[in-house]
């Protein structure tokens, strides 16, 4: 038997993923910071890549998030 909706916790959910996806966002900034002389090229287009597509990510919660909590 399928589980009932319960859409009760998701904006929370949405919140934590914000959260975690900004927190690797930074920790990948720093992590360039710190190490940036010891990359390659390719490395480093992969880390800012990751990171543009994790910010794109964010907008997409943000705008579920502000749909969850019209409804």
């Amino acid at each position: 038997m399928a589980k009932p909706d319960n859409r009760a916790d998701n904006e929370e959910h949405l919140q934590e993923h914000i959260d975690q996806t900004q927190a690797n966002i930074q920790e990948a900034e720093n992590y360039l910071d710190e190490h940036a002389d010891e990359l390659s090229v390719n490395e480093r287009q992969t880390i800012e890549d990751k990171n543009h597509r994790r910010k794109e990510s964010i907008k997409g919660f943000v705008d579920e998030k502000k749909d969850e909590a019209e409804q």
